[in-house]
């Protein structure tokens, strides 16, 4: 799916995110990186049509995703625990968010089989506790095997990462890889985690202040010089003569 952006901007008091044009080629896995608070959340969310954007618009194969709802039953996303129903149990979660892609029970037992290694701790399939009785890292799991589920065309996450064993991380970078290659699908991660965000994504983003200060394609060299930005930005200043007298 072919994700542009056209003059968009989002306001928040003091905080302004301006993404002008910004253009993903289907197929392609873009990275987000930057500090708390730089707009990558926002982002991912105008591009869900979770918020309205003050000003232009994110567009899915030419359509304003704020026109068109046909896109949704191509997506699969997951930003955070507020996008699971606690009261459920996994396997019952499963089961909802497959209806609502028009999927039987047959077609969602089958495409869960996949996720068997990598939600062990309450096996698929015998899972007993509510989502809301999970570990952190569990309910992180049941949300993103919910957005793997429908086999997407677009994957958005937010700190897919986050919480997971390193068993897990491992697996879930497989995961992504193979799901990325088996249906050339375009994502769209964001991840305070460099080296992880980094070994699954095409192309590196950075924000910071709202926009989009570096976009360049990944090669062996881009999570040590995601390393090197990051560091400059927490450096001090070299003393200049001026401050050395002062």
């Amino acid at each position: 799916m072919r994700l542009t952006t056209d003059a968009l901007t989002k306001r928040y008091d003091d905080f302004e995110l301006h993404i002008p044009d910004l253009e993903i080629e289907p197929g392609t896995a873009v990275g987000l990186a930057g500090n708390n608070g730089a707009g990558k959340t926002t982002f991912l969310r105008l591009v869900l049509d979770l918020i309205r954007a003050d000003e232009g618009t994110v567009q899915l194969d030419g359509d304003a995703v704020a026109d068109a709802f046909d896109w949704k039953e191509r997506t699969g996303s997951y930003l955070g625990p507020s996008f699971l129903i606690d009261f459920l149990t996994p396997d019952e979660y499963w089961h909802f968010v497959g209806q609502t892609y028009d999927l039987d029970e047959a077609t969602v037992n089958e495409r869960l089989a996949r996720f068997e290694d990598f939600y062990v701790d309450e096996p698929i399939g015998d899972t007993t506790k509510y989502i809301r009785d999970l570990s952190t890292g569990n309910k992180n799991k049941a949300g993103l095997v919910a957005a793997l589920l429908p086999e997407p065309d677009l994957l958005v996450f937010d700190e897919p990462f986050a919480s997971l064993d390193p068993r897990s991380q491992i697996q879930l970078k497989e995961i992504l890889k193979e799901t990325l290659e088996a249906r050339d699908a375009t994502m769209l991660v964001s991840s305070h985690d460099l080296g992880h965000v980094t070994d699954v994504s095409d192309r590196i983003a950075i924000l910071e202040g709202g926009e989009i200060v570096r976009d360049e394609p990944t090669d062996p060299d881009t999570l040590e010089d995601l390393r090197t930005y990051f560091a400059e930005a927490i450096r001090p200043k070299e003393t200049g003569p001026a401050d050395a007298e002062a």
